[in-house]
């Protein structure tokens, strides 16, 4: 049977019998991963979201102030599961700080969707100092503005989901604060010892490293009780 040919040939091939079938031949696909889903600005809000709430008590506001969290949870039932915040909400009865903290809210919230690396807002907003001078929260920790507050418990959220690591002392560290604490009681009960009003000997200096009140002064060096952070080295 002869069939006229009208398009121009662009390649040809030789059929042989003893040629293995193509289809059969062929490698069977293996079914792809599931894609992995990143955080990025367009990804629609579900209907619901895991939060949790802060409960911020400062001297500087009659009223508490509330913070709330929300996280998306990416991948859910995957290797690739994540959870990262999605969302933040501050609420109070005190009415003075309304615009800004609406404003702090909306742009919080914004870098929360950009995805990516978003700790750095912990630093941004606990370098924030209040003109009017700063507060010492329980324990001796200096918190310098009502803004770093709201920092400091950006901060506790990422800790808790996983996206900030703990960064505590070491066993040399640890060993060291407990050797400089017990000199330090030492030297007290032999001479006239005063009571101390929190977790740290009273007359302690602030540390300029983790911000509280727990520095003392031991062999002509500070000492930090909290974090280690030593003039000596």
């Amino acid at each position: 049977m002869v069939k006229k040919i009208e398009q121009k040939i662009v390649g040809y091939e030789v059929v042989r019998d003893s040629q293995p079938d193509k289809a059969k031949a062929a490698p069977v696909e293996e079914p792809h991963e599931d894609k992995v889903v990143q955080l990025h600005e367009k990804l629609e809000r579900p209907e619901m979201l895991l939060g949790s709430t802060y409960k911020v008590k400062t001297p500087l506001s009659e009223h508490a102030l509330y913070i709330t969290i929300n996280d998306v949870v990416l991948n859910p039932g995957t290797k690739h599961e994540l959870r990262r915040p999605f969302e933040i909400f501050i609420n109070s009865k005190n009415m003075d700080h309304f615009q800004w903290i609406v404003a702090l809210t909306r742009i919080v919230s914004a870098v929360f969707r950009k995805g990516g690396d978003v700790t750095f807002l912990v630093e941004e907003l606990r370098s924030v100092f209040d003109p009017r001078g700063g507060y010492f929260k329980k324990g001796g920790r200096y918190m310098p503005s009502l803004v770093a507050e709201i920092g400091d418990a950006i901060e506790c959220h990422l800790r808790m989901i996983g996206m900030l690591k703990d960064d505590g002392l070491d066993e040399h560290q640890k060993k060291l604060v407990a050797e400089k604490r017990a000199q330090f009681e030492s030297a007290m009960q032999a001479g006239k010892p005063e009571p101390a009003s929190g977790d740290f000997p009273e007359g302690a200096q602030l540390c300029i490293k983790c911000n509280t009140k727990a520095a003392i002064k031991m062999d002509g060096c500070l000492t930090c009780l909290n974090c280690g952070e030593s003039k000596c080295g």
